[in-house]
């Protein structure tokens, strides 16, 4: 199969994860876009903001959204739609290390880091990043917009809505119920349903 090349959006430490994994899979990178000039450890093209991608046609690169999120999704996710509405496309990068059960749906411009297992049935939808060592069982359903974050455990039957950050180290057990734009703290342990909108923390997970 044969891929356009691609632009990353982002040059910070999420961005050094996903370029590793493109240059190890022999994925041509254009070059990154970022305010900034900055330093990059894999010597890649600074090619001026993010608004220079447009000089591109749309059908000859594809995007990867490299920006990482440790609180709000929003700027991914404005990023992606503004892209998207332009007429671009994003990369699916999954690590080769990453195990993707039969019958996973995968969206456009999902992210999957190494380690990371994904369980029959399951569905990662557009622009979401499952991280390092995540563990999702079967017949899970991950929204927009969301990041998993390294070493998260999620049980069976477990659906997130969009725009939902779930902190490095957290525990949800099956069946539960999470609501859109929820911030889940590192190490929490959800055994209830979350409503949307709120920031919950602590084993049991309570609302901040």
């Amino acid at each position: 199969m044969t891929h356009n090349p691609v632009i990353l959006i982002g040059n910070g430490g999420h961005a050094r994860v996903l370029m590793d994994t493109l240059l190890n899979q022999r994925r041509v990178i254009v070059g990154y876009t970022a305010p900034e000039k900055e330093h990059n450890p894999y010597d890649l093209k600074y090619l001026g903001p993010d608004k220079n991608i447009l000089n591109y046609n749309p059908k000859e690169v594809e995007l990867v959204n490299a920006l990482g999120s440790t609180i709000s999704t929003a700027t991914r996710k404005n990023l992606f739609e503004e892209m998207k509405i332009a007429g671009y496309t994003f990369a699916n990068v999954i690590h080769p290390r990453a195990y993707l059960a039969h019958q996973v749906q995968i969206g456009e411009g999902v992210q999957i880091m190494a380690g990371a297992i994904i369980q029959p049935y399951s569905i990662i939808s557009d622009n979401s990043i499952i991280n390092t060592n995540v563990s999702i069982d079967h017949d899970c359903k991950i929204g927009a917009h969301c990041h998993i974050a390294p070493g998260t455990t999620i049980s069976g039957m477990v659906h997130i809505d969009e725009s939902t950050h779930v902190g490095t180290g957290s525990n949800i057990i099956q069946g539960v119920q999470v609501g859109s734009h929820v911030l889940i703290g590192a190490g929490s342990l959800v055994l209830r349903n979350i409503k949307s909108g709120l920031t919950v923390y602590g084993a049991p997970a309570k609302e901040v």
